[in-house]
Formats: C-alpha cells, structure tokens, sequence
C-alpha cells in the first residue's frame, strides 16, 4: 500500500511539473510573440529616407542586380548589429533599431550592406531561438526607410541551436515582400549562402564598380561544439574559386567596351576577417605599430582583447587570388566588434566596419567608441574614399543624455600607433 501511495506521488508531482514547464513555454512563447510584433511596430515606425534622385537596381542577363550612374555611388556598411528578437533584449533591440535608422536617414546610401550577425537569438540573453525575430526587424525597419539594402551571414544568424539554418534564412532574405533587399542565395554548388555580386555601371555599360558578397562560413564543420569554443571556418575552396568565375566573367563583358576598364575594379564584403589581416595585423605590431613595406595604417583601433583579430583558424587562398587578379582593392567585414580600424597590406584595403551591438558583447551599450558606420564612396573612374562616422559625433543630432550614457575610451587599447 505504502509503495502505491509513493508512486501515486510521484505520478502527481510529475504532472504538477510538467504542468508549471507547460505554463512558463507558454508564457515566455506569448511573450516572444508579442515581442516580435512590437519589434514590426518598431520597425515599421520611420518614415522613408528623402532622395533627391533615387537609384534603381534593375537585374542585368547574369540575374545580378545593376545600378547605372555616371555619378558617386554611396555604400554604406554596417555591421554586427545584433538585434535579440526576445522578450529579454527589448530594450537593446530598440536601440539598435533607432541608430541604424538615424545613420541611414542622414547618410542617404545608394545601398546599405550588413557583413552578418543581423541576428542574436542567444536564449539565455534574449529569451528566444528565433533568429527570424531580429532579422525581421532589421528587415522591417529596411523596408520602411525604402533605402536598398543586403546581407552577408555571420556566425550567429544561424546557430546550430536556432530554429532556423543558413539556407531557411536565405529563403527568408529572399521573400517578395522585402522588395528593396538585393540579396540572392546565390549558385547551389558553391558552399554557403548568399555569394553574389551586385555591379555598378555607367552609361556605356562599363562595370566601374563591383561588389561581391561573399558567405564566410561559421565555425569548423558548423558544430556546435566549435561553435562554443569559437573556432571560426574560412571561405571555402569552391566559394574562392567562383570569385575568380565571376571577376573574369566581369572582365570579359568591360573588355567588350574598352580594354581600358580590365580589370573590373572590386570590393569584396563578408563577416569573419581573413587570416591575412591577422598577419597584417601582426607585422604592424612586431614593426613597433610603424608602417611597413607591406602595411600602411589609415585609421581606427584594433580594440579587442586575447585573439585580436578573431580570423578563421584555417586557411583559404582568397587573398592570394584578389592579388593573383589584381581586381578587388578593397575588403569589408565585421565580427571584432571593438575593432575598426582600417589599412592597407600588400596593395588592398582592409576594413572593419563600426558595430552596432548594444547586445552581444557584455556592457557594450555603454560604450561608444566602436558604433558607427562606414560610408563607401564609389567614384565613376573606379576609386573609392572610405569615411567612418561614429554615431555618437554631432553629425548625427543624438540628444545628449544618449551621449552621455556611453564611455568613448577603449579599455583594451594599450598601443600607440606611430604616425611619421
């Protein structure tokens, strides 16, 4: 009798407990639920940027998207934003939404490119595994500002834990609805998602400007084992070798108008720094932070702490083949989000984009120093400036008590660059 009243017990305390799991899903669910649609809201909140004269991509024989001008055309690249798309990150993804809208007003770009981490469904800091939550508000709030926009993946918009993988996200970027996104999943026999190019033409049908968007991977065979101990893929052999495709398939179509215009002049934009910024990096620093035969330093600070520049931790023959061409002069990414400086090794540019995370670094919303963004202007002779805004400076009109909220000191930096 005694043992049949003990398992009756157990019985009860187990559907009591199952029960309470069932209310609190449900509870955290509707609570996401309703979060997500305060993030539309939030999105759908601001008014469209005022052009003078808008530039319309239309999409060339290829299926690549082309802008035509003879004038200036303005990239502006943005990174890491990290929206949490949870009931937990309301706050912090508000405010990621409020500084991409006000650089993007301001700026007026012909085009805006996210290099990854759009998303940061990490559920023990946002309450939630959607990464559609975050990437739909960036969406969102793309869409209501009516400027043309596009992604590259990073290692967190789609987690091995997240609902949603690389190629469901792809889908997603993809939708109809979204009519000013540009991005492409890009061909199905070249590993990950989203390589594509986007070319700038003028009037007689020269590609003046190129710029290729590349997938960077995640981490190491995407296990969620490398995932947690950071240890980030590279760009793939096949992905390398569909860069040299489309560069020389570029090259043919310029050289059919004028010999004058090879090589077609390239950017290249993606998520995770190359190794080769690591040595870049490296041999500015063994030099006594002097420039060297092969570096030159421009602007900006390397800020993290530990791995400095948190490449992949294997090898890829990309740069090799961008000097090889002797196309791209410039590469653009994120993923170090105290990291924004810019130079240039062996003849190419490198640069980090200014942050926005307010989320995924702890205690990053109180500083400053890191957020911004970088606008990219593409010449019609195929030079380009770079010019880095952080968004805390009075070109953006912030009230001040918002400045005020943030440290612009980089409590990592313990290095001096020697400008002669």
């Amino acid at each position: 009798m005694l043992k049949k009243e003990k398992s009756k017990k157990r019985i009860r305390n187990l559907l009591i407990a199952l029960l309470v799991i069932s209310i609190v899903s449900g509870a955290v669910a509707a609570t996401n639920f309703l979060m997500v649609q305060s993030l539309v809201k939030k999105g759908n909140s601001y008014n469209k940027v005022e052009f003078k004269n808008q530039l319309i991509p239309e999409k060339d024989e290829n299926g690549n998207w082309c802008f035509t001008t003879d004038g200036d055309f303005k990239v502006m690249h943005l990174t890491d934003i990290h929206i949490g798309g949870g009931f937990m990150s309301k706050r912090v993804d508000e405010m990621a939404l409020n500084a991409v809208a006000a650089m993007v007003t301001k700026e007026k770009p012909d085009l805006v490119i996210a290099t990854g981490d759009i998303a940061f469904p990490v559920p023990y800091r946002a309450g939630t595994f959607n990464n559609k939550s975050g990437a739909g508000a960036f969406a969102n709030l793309m869409e209501s500002l009516g400027v043309y926009w596009d992604v590259t993946f990073g290692n967190h918009d789609a987690e091995a834990y997240s609902y949603f993988d690389r190629e469901a996200m792809a889908e997603f970027y993809s939708k109809e609805e979204y009519k000013y996104c540009l991005f492409q999943p890009g061909p199905e026999d070249v590993d990950g998602f989203g390589n594509h190019v986007i070319e700038v033409k003028n009037s007689k049908g020269i590609i003046t400007q190129a710029l290729v968007l590349i997938d960077s991977q995640d981490y190491v065979n995407s296990n969620i084992i490398e995932s947690i101990k950071g240890t980030y893929d590279n760009i793939h052999p096949n992905q390398v070798e569909w860069y040299e495709s489309e560069i020389r398939r570029m090259n043919a179509e310029n050289e059919k108008i004028s010999k004058e215009a090879v090589p077609v002049k390239s950017m290249a934009f993606f998520h995770i720094p190359l190794v080769e910024m690591d040595d870049a990096w490296n041999e500015f620093k063994a030099n006594g932070y002097k420039d060297t035969e092969n570096f030159k330093y421009t602007e900006g600070l390397i800020g993290e702490l530990g791995r400095q520049v948190c490449c992949g931790y294997g090898e890829d023959e990309l740069f090799e083949k961008m000097l090889e061409l002797d196309s791209t002069k410039a590469m653009f990414n994120g993923h170090d989000h105290v990291n924004n400086t810019t130079f240039e090794y062996k003849g190419i540019v490198f640069s980090y984009g200014y942050s926005v995370d307010y989320f995924a670094y702890s205690g990053i919303d109180k500083l400053g120093s890191q957020r911004g963004c970088t606008m990219v202007t593409c010449k019609p002779d195929s030079s380009f400036t770079i010019d880095k805004y952080n968004f805390y400076s009075d070109r953006y009109n912030l009230p001040e008590f918002e400045r005020e909220e943030v440290t612009m000191q980089y409590e990592a930096v313990t290095y001096q660059v020697v400008t002669e």
